[in-house]
């Protein structure tokens, strides 16, 4: 249904802003000043895209990447999760703005396509069964399946599961957001993949894509990367 929608909006409706209501650009819902305008992750840890306040010359590692290394190895942010950013992605997942998911996954795609070496396959972060039947949808897929068709990558939505209704992440503390994670997630078939990238919205302190990173690194998959639309 959502291909369907978005078929029919891009056949018949030309592209428009979400932000001030001016023509897009690039067959994006979004105008050239707009798109300037957002806020960007140039400066960040190349481990967990942690942001820098100061310049880098050269790829950094943040404080806590140093003391200690992430089940993950690299992470992709390109954007802050700012107000322009947390009303594209709060829209999708909690008011079913479904093409915001297209608009974050070009957004996404654009960047990736420029900056990094593309896996083997792409695996959103799955949704307990309970959550996805509450919500009807699972915001990390819609932008992933952008990602697959834009990026040419297979789609996996079957290996992963999430085993465990955890509480919600938002008001957790780090530490607190570590422990609500333990065991959360399993694999439930034999993975081919050596390298793989997860797909979620936001990263604000990776403990959800850390744990999910951390059992597939345990069945054998050698290179994870995070993509994320965004960083808190």
């Amino acid at each position: 249904m959502n291909n369907w929608l978005n078929i029919i909006q891009n056949k018949c409706l030309p592209s428009r802003c979400m932000f001030c209501g001016q023509p897009g650009f690039d067959d994006m819902d979004l105008c050239q000043a707009c798109f300037n305008d957002l806020p960007r992750n140039h400066n960040c840890c190349y481990r967990c895209a942690e942001h820098f306040e100061t310049p880098l010359q050269s790829p950094q590692l943040c404080g806590r990447c140093l003391k200690k290394t992430p089940s993950f190895d690299e992470t992709h942010a390109p954007f802050l999760y700012g107000d322009a950013l947390r009303f594209l992605i709060t829209q999708l997942k909690f008011n079913r703005q479904f093409k915001h998911a297209r608009l974050l996954g070009t957004l996404l795609a654009r960047h990736l396509v420029e900056n990094v070496e593309l896996p083997e396959c792409i695996i959103p972060v799955p949704l307990h069964r309970n959550r996805y039947r509450e919500r009807g949808f699972n915001q990390s897929i819609e932008i992933a399946r952008h990602l697959s068709a834009q990026l040419s990558l297979p789609l996996d939505l079957t290996s992963c599961i999430r085993n465990r209704d955890t509480t919600h992440q938002t008001d957790l503390p780090a530490k607190q957001r570590r422990k609500n994670m333990r065991q959360a997630f399993t694999v439930s078939q034999p993975l081919a993949y050596r390298h793989i990238a997860i797909v979620d919205d936001v990263m604000t302190t990776g403990a959800t894509v850390a744990t999910l990173a951390s059992v597939l690194k345990k069945q054998g998959v050698n290179r994870i990367d995070i993509w994320v639309c965004a960083r808190a």
